[in-house]
């Protein structure tokens, strides 16, 4: 793969990336911000919002940081079990380990929706 077609690859994932975000948004958050109403409780929806905003936020980060370890692990995995197919099992484990970064995004944002 030549250097051309890989940024023309990147920038229309990028765009992809983009246009899914901006739709989920325009889909998912009007709904996050009628919930909010102009009485004494528009203290508490306002909150409601803020804490689901970090608990997305947390998982969000967990879920893109375990993305870029197990790119990583596993291209150096594959690269040695070229060299060495015996090391299998071994690069399994690390790409497991990497994995489990996203469990734990997964459970701080559970933790924080279950202070709400």
């Amino acid at each position: 793969m030549n250097i051309r077609s890989f940024k023309k690859r990147f920038r229309l994932s990028l765009i992809a990336t983009v246009l899914v975000l901006l739709l989920s948004t325009a889909l998912f958050a009007p709904g996050l911000a009628a919930s909010e109403t102009t009485d004494s409780e528009s203290t508490g929806s306002s909150s409601l919002m803020w804490v689901v905003l970090s608990a997305a936020i947390a998982f969000s980060f967990g879920a893109l940081a375990a993305g870029y370890a197990i790119s990583h692990v596993g291209a150096a995995a594959m690269g040695a079990m070229s060299e060495k197919p015996e090391i299998g099992s071994q690069a399994l484990i690390f790409i497991a380990l990497a994995e489990g970064v996203v469990v734990f995004g997964f459970i701080t944002a559970l933790m924080i929706l279950g202070k709400a």
